[in-house]
């Protein structure tokens, strides 16, 4: 299928060169200001940090962000979920200790309380809703600023709902792993509402995308049930594949303990 012509968003542009050479100076050269006896970032936090910064151009920039305001709104679901869901994780992750402390352990206390699992689900998960919502689309489709004033958002509440589990520095404590799980699966459980009414929904939800889905091939509710179904197995699927890599990390960890305690009463 053709893509639409390709044209450079500049302020994508900009905010990813920001994040990926601001890394590397913060690295280099603010470390040893800030932070001389810290350990620097390793490799896996590099390419993860900038790994998440792509995710920024891949998703707002040509030709996703185009597709998802000319053709399909399986394009606008594919945007949302990774600004949502993977690029948060991958940006949280690739912080240093020094720089989560520099930066989130530095900001006022009530401001760090937005990081509260109770909120950060709330948040997350309305904001979830409301972008799905058909007006909020609408909105989205006929204001480019307010479309990527509405993806920092929903990138912001999706940190506040990863910060319980991907914290990177104690003045954001984590769950304990149990709870992380749980928290987790609890946030599988919302989204299924947006997504089962672009499944099932018989009539077009979002006839504001004109003739663009027929260019495709598709249906409007082709197009939905497509969208739906992406929501629903892609989020559902990230989520509890993240539950699934957090219990085999905690189950090691009492087994490690276990076994040392088990030497220790050998010992004795």
């Amino acid at each position: 299928m053709p893509l639409p012509a390709f044209h450079p968003h500049w302020d994508v542009l900009a905010v990813v060169t920001v994040l990926a050479l601001g890394y590397a100076y913060a690295e280099r050269r603010l470390r040893p200001v800030v932070a001389p006896n810290a350990r620097p970032a390793t490799t896996r936090q590099w390419w993860s940090w900038q790994i998440g910064v792509a995710t920024i151009l891949l998703s707002a920039g040509w030709p996703v962000h185009d597709l998802a305001e000319e053709t399909l709104f399986t394009f606008h679901m594919i945007e949302h979920t990774i600004i949502g869901y993977l690029t948060p994780v991958l940006i949280l992750r690739g912080m240093p200790r020094w720089m989560a402390d520099a930066t989130l352990g530095r900001l006022p206390a009530t401001v760090r309380k937005l990081a509260h699992p109770v909120i950060g689900f709330f948040s997350f998960n309305v904001m979830i809703v409301f972008v799905h919502w058909p007006e909020a689309v609408g909105w989205q489709l006929n204001s480019e600023f307010l479309h990527l004033s509405m993806h920092a958002v929903l990138f912001f509440t999706g940190t506040l709902m990863f910060l319980p589990v991907f914290s990177p520095t104690p003045a954001i404590p984590r769950l304990s792993e149990p709870m992380q799980m749980l928290y987790l699966a609890l946030n599988t459980i919302i989204p299924i509402v947006p997504a089962s009414f672009l499944a099932f929904s018989h009539e077009p939800l979002y006839p504001m995308y004109g003739g663009g889905p027929a260019s495709w091939g598709l249906t409007f509710q082709e197009d939905q049930t497509i969208a739906g179904i992406f929501m629903k197995v892609v989020g559902g699927f990230y989520l509890l594949g993240s539950i699934a890599a957090i219990w085999f990390k905690w189950f090691r960890r009492e087994q490690a303990v276990d076994r040392i305690e088990r030497e220790l009463a050998h010992t004795r």
